[in-house]
């Protein structure tokens, strides 16, 4: 029977968070107009719903000092649509932010209004300096503990900030968004170059940055990445934490402008039409400022503005929170067949650690917490795939405040949970980690196959087993009234878990 659900009927699903409010955001841009919807106000934030029209409404704003009123009519017109969404989507608070092409036009408090009475909330028209903030707090959001300088390349400006300690300082805004550089190097992305240079000549980037890195947001330095990683055949699409050597970086920016023009990159097809003429310029901008800056790498991020006004509403507590683990958890209430197994499990692998002595560092412990609480997130997939679509769900999800490498160790470690030693499910990002890194996915994987057969992923087993050495034996101690567990399918998992582990030899205790 099919249902229609109108804006007053309650749409959640048993897949969301029970009790969560959905929260927006309504970036109002110079190149584009976007409405994202998150499930909820939290440290990690999972969108809904993510929708953009190219408005550019940046466009000319140089000379005219006006909005055009064709595109200023393109951007209303999407907000209709916006504000059904949101209402239809029962979202609890719509934050209404305008950045350089409306604080910059003479009729922004025409355009303003309009949006104002479309979306039945207040518009926010940022500085430059508040900008630069949000901009800093959307790299702290997604990629905690960064330090170095953040840069948010919109249509119509460019910001940068400092980041130490969390903190964000020496926020600059710059007439050097890509659709206003576009008009004023008279569409040349070589004569932007140069324009860049004079630009920036009084900037932070001029201070000691050398060595430092340099984080970058942004829809074009987002199609940037993507062309980058194309041609290099990177194996994981994702531009979230994407780090590239500066030098590597400048090369290949300066390949862009030279060629004026995408034709011909890998990848260029995956780029929006609206943005493809857009990428030269912004390749300009990103040269300049790592040759200016010294900085040793540069560092993607898809957390930007919206992210971080939404993250500098937290309440310090909230803030400090691990968004990877609160990611995780949300994913084992939702996905898993108990989320209290999952903790069971996190204090099972920590007792192997101790029981044999050897010392973790805290982002290995980290990443083995989450790869527990990630654990049994396939259970309802066919068997043969349950491996596969577990690394799919990791490596390719939307989970925050975990580099390329880190995906990769929870990838392997999943894949070998589901599928075995022999597993090829995560054999693509094997690359994007170390030796080092991958040994340890293959051993947590290992002695979670150890777990599962003494608990059908129930709590309440685990906690009454425990790891010991006897010389050079490792040992399983099993409680008696468990003695039952003992069987051939457990042993062969303990087997090939100590062989991997380098145990000479291993047994099965019970009493």
């Amino acid at each position: 029977m099919t249902q229609f659900w109108g804006v007053d009927a309650d749409p959640t699903a048993q897949g969301r968070i029970k009790g969560a409010r959905p929260v927006a955001v309504l970036d109002i841009g110079s190149n584009s107009v976007r409405l994202v919807v998150y499930e909820r106000h939290a440290r990690a934030l999972t969108p809904l719903y993510n929708e953009k029209s190219a408005c550019a409404l940046g466009r000319g704003i140089a000379q005219s000092k006006r909005l055009a009123d064709a595109n200023m009519d393109k951007a209303l017109e999407a907000m209709k649509r916006f504000a059904l969404v949101a209402r239809m989507m029962r979202v609890g608070k719509v934050y209404i932010l305008a950045t350089s092409a409306v604080r910059d036009a003479a009729n922004r408090d025409e355009f303003v209004s309009a949006v104002e009475a479309i979306m039945e909330a207040p518009v926010r028209v940022l500085s430059g300096q508040e900008e630069a903030h949000y901009a800093a707090l959307g790299v702290v959001a997604g990629i905690p503990g960064f330090a170095g300088v953040v840069g948010d390349l919109g249509g119509g400006s460019l910001e940068l900030s400092d980041i130490a300690n969390g903190h964000d300082t020496n926020g600059e805004s710059f007439e050097l968004g890509v659709i206003r550089l576009q008009d004023d190097a008279d569409g040349s992305p070589k004569k932007a170059a140069t324009l860049v240079r004079e630009r920036l000549a009084d900037s932070i980037l001029q201070g000691d940055q050398a060595g430092a890195q340099f984080a970058a947001i942004g829809g074009t330095w987002r199609s940037l990445a993507k062309l980058h990683q194309a041609t290099c055949d990177y194996p994981l699409h994702m531009v979230q934490d994407y780090v590239v050597s500066a030098d590597e970086m400048i090369r290949f920016c300066e390949e862009i402008v030279a060629a004026d023009a995408l034709k011909g990159y890998p990848g260029a097809s995956s780029v929006s039409n609206s943005r493809r003429e857009l990428v030269p310029f912004g390749a300009a901008v990103l040269a300049e400022i790592l040759k200016a800056g010294k900085f040793s790498n540069v560092v993607f991020s898809a957390l930007g503005v919206r992210e971080g006004y939404l993250y500098g509403m937290l309440d310090q507590r909230e803030q400090e929170i691990d968004p990877l683990i609160q990611g995780a958890e949300e994913l084992s209430v939702l996905r898993s067949r108990s989320p209290a197994h999952a903790n069971d499990l996190v204090e099972f692998t920590a007792q192997y650690f101790a029981a044999v002595g050897a010392e973790e560092t805290p982002e290995e412990a980290r990443l083995r917490v989450v790869a527990c609480l990630l654990a049994d997130i396939g259970w309802r997939s066919h068997p043969d795939y349950r491996g596969p679509q577990s690394v799919d769900s990791v490596a390719y999800g939307s989970l925050t405040g975990v580099d390329h490498p880190g995906r990769s160790f929870l990838a392997q470690t999943l894949a070998i949970r589901y599928d075995g030693l022999k597993s090829k499910a995560a054999q693509v990002l094997v690359p994007l980690g170390s030796d080092a890194l991958t040994a340890r996915a293959r051993l947590i994987g290992s002695m979670m196959r150890v777990a599962y057969p003494m608990t059908a992923a129930m709590p309440g087993v685990l906690p009454r087993t425990r790891f010991s050495l006897d010389d050079d034996t490792l040992v399983l101690n099993l409680p008696a009234d468990f003695a039952f567990l003992n069987g051939d399918h457990l042993r062969n998992r303990l087997r090939q878990f100590a062989e991997g582990a380098g145990h000479a030899k291993w047994r099965v205790d019970v009493g």
